[in-house]
């Protein structure tokens, strides 16, 4: 079994004569969370669209869970649990319908995604919005649906793409939190923020800063005593 959910390496991309990404390689751990830092237009998203495949990485290696995305797509995004920055849930649909539709996609028979409904939602402590109109939650019941649906097919590693954006600081709390917990449980994590206090001493770290990552480990080990100083210090910008 390999040792990392999630394997990048030296994965490049440009749009044009515009470089999007410079030679960017990262590791997530099997059950680790990984904070992915950057302001806004660092690469974030375009790192995710190739590890998703919405783009095609034409340099470098993606690897999930050991399998090669270019030549084993269909493995390696199975593998895969993406709650993108955009919502991606039908709002006039209930949350049990859009996990249901989301299930389908992947193949799930219907009786067996009713009972995976159910068990993601108790992960993320909805059980009581089964049959609520996503129009009628919160944003952080919202946020929290994005990501059973994630769940319902048991991907090994959760792409979160920058999943508190709107978002009040109670229910980003509870995100950031709930994300750790769902990490205990086995399953790992690649969030991705601009926001140094979603980030704690014991995360893996990957600081991107126009394409390019700037510093790669533990985030305690890179940040020290502060973190801010140190993203400051690297990119000179504010996060």
């Amino acid at each position: 079994m390999p040792q990392d959910a999630l394997s990048i390496q030296n994965v490049s991309h440009d749009f044009g004569r515009f470089q999007a990404l410079k030679d960017v390689s990262l590791t997530v751990p099997r059950g680790g969370f990984t904070a992915l830092l950057g302001v806004n237009g660092a690469g974030k998203t375009t790192l995710f669209s190739l590890i998703t495949r919405l783009y095609d990485n034409r340099s470098g290696r993606i690897e999930v869970a050991g399998h090669d995305l270019r030549r084993q797509p269909g493995a390696a995004l199975a593998r895969l649990g993406v709650v993108f920055q955009s919502r991606a849930l039908d709002a006039d649909l209930t949350v049990a319908q859009n996990l249901e539709y989301h299930a389908a996609l992947h193949g799930i028979p219907r009786r067996e995604a009713r009972a995976r409904s159910l068990e993601v939602l108790a992960q993320v402590d909805l059980s009581d919005r089964l049959h609520t109109r996503v129009s009628a939650l919160s944003g952080g019941q919202s946020r929290r649906a994005e990501i059973a649906r994630a769940l319902i097919h048991r991907p090994e590693i959760l792409l979160l793409d920058e999943p508190t954006v709107g978002l009040d600081v109670k229910s980003r709390t509870e995100v950031v939190a709930l994300t750790r917990e769902l990490t205990r449980g086995g399953v790992s994590a690649l969030w991705a923020t601009h926001i140094l206090d979603e980030i704690r001493p014991q995360d893996g770290l990957v600081i991107l800063h126009k394409g390019q990552v700037l510093a790669c480990g533990n985030a305690g080990a890179i940040g020290g005593e502060d973190l801010t100083a140190t993203f400051l210090r690297l990119t000179g910008e504010a996060a």
